[in-house]
C-alpha cells in the first residue's frame, strides 16, 4: 500500500519552511555585506573599532538582524520536522537537532557582538586598559564569530545531509534536486571537517565553495515549497509502519 496524501500540516508547513528560509537568508546577506562588511575592517583593529562607534546604532541594528535570524531558524527546523516526520521521525529528530545546535551557535557569535561593543564603549571597569589593548580585546571577539561560524555550519551540513535523504526518499519534491541537496551537504561537511582540523585547506578550496552548492540546494527547494508545494510521497506503509516501532522502542 502506497501512501500518497500530504496532511494539511504539512502543506502549511511547506509554506512556511520556503518562506522562513528565503526571509532568513535575505536577513543574513544584508548583515553580513550591509553592516559588517561596512564596518570590520579586517586587520585593521583601529579602524573597525572607530567604524562601530561612529556607526553604533547600524552596528545594533545588525544584532538585532541576528537575533530574528536564529528564530528564523528555530521556526525553519519545525516546520521541516512536521514535513519530514512521516518519512522517518527518528531521521527527522536528529536533523532539528543539529539545526538547533547551528541555531545555538549563531546565538554565541551574536553574544560575541555585544561583548566586543561593551569593550569598546569602555565601561568603567574597562578604564585601567589603554584604547589599543581594548580596540584588540574587541577584534578578537569579533574574530571569535569566524570559528563559531565554521562550527555551526557543521551541523548545517550534517542537518542538510538528513534532510536531503529524506527529501530523497520521500519524492516531495523531485528526486534530482534531493540527490543534489545530498551531495552538496556531504561536501559542505566534508569541507568544513578538513578545514577545522586543518586551516590551510582553504588554500586549497575557497571558503566561499564549501556552501556554495548547499545555498543554491536550499534556495531551490525553498522557491519549490512556496510556489509547487509537497508531491506525493509514494512512501510505503511497511516503511511507515517500521519507522512507528522504531520510535515507540526509542
Amino acid at each position: 500500500m502506497m501512501i500518497n496524501t500530504i496532511s494539511e500540516s504539512q502543506s502549511k508547513a511547506a509554506k512556511v519552511a520556503g518562506f522562513t528560509f528565503l526571509f532568513t537568508i535575505a536577513i543574513v546577506i544584508f548583515v553580513n555585506f550591509g553592516i559588517h562588511d561596512r564596518l570590520i575592517v579586517a586587520g585593521n583593529a583601529a579602524e573597525t573599532a572607530r567604524n562601530i562607534i561612529a556607526h553604533e546604532q547600524l552596528f545594533r541594528i545588525g544584532i538585532a538582524c541576528d537575533l530574528i535570524y536564529c528564530a528564523g531558524v528555530v521556526i525553519l527546523l519545525t516546520a521541516l520536522y512536521v514535513i519530514l516526520k512521516p518519512v522517518n521521525r527518528s531521521l527527522a529528530l536528529i536533523a532539528a537537532s543539529f539545526r538547533l545546535v547551528y541555531a545555538l551557535m549563531w546565538v554565541f557569535m551574536t553574544l560575541n557582538l555585544f561583548t566586543a561593543l561593551r569593550v569598546l564603549n569602555a565601561a568603567d571597569y574597562l578604564q585601567v586598559f589603554e584604547v589599543e589593548r581594548l580596540q584588540a580585546l574587541a577584534r578578537l571577539y569579533l574574530g571569535a564569530r569566524f570559528d563559531m561560524y565554521y562550527v555551526g555550519l557543521l551541523f548545517y551540513g550534517l542537518t542538510s545531509t538528513v534532510c536531503g535523504y529524506l527529501w530523497f526518499k520521500s519524492r516531495y519534491i523531485p528526486r534530482a534536486l534531493a540527490a543534489f541537496g545530498v551531495i552538496s551537504s556531504a561536501w559542505c561537511v566534508a569541507c568544513t571537517l578538513a578545514f577545522i582540523i586543518s586551516p590551510d585547506f582553504a588554500k586549497v578550496v575557497n571558503l566561499w565553495w564549501f556552501d556554495s552548492a548547499l545555498g543554491i540546494f536550499e534556495i531551490a527547494t525553498s522557491f519549490w515549497l512556496l510556489f509547487k508545494g509537497l508531491r506525493p510521497s509514494g512512501i510505503a506503509e511497511h516503511d511507515k509502519v517500521s519507522d512507528r516501532a522504531l520510535a515507540d522502542a526509542v
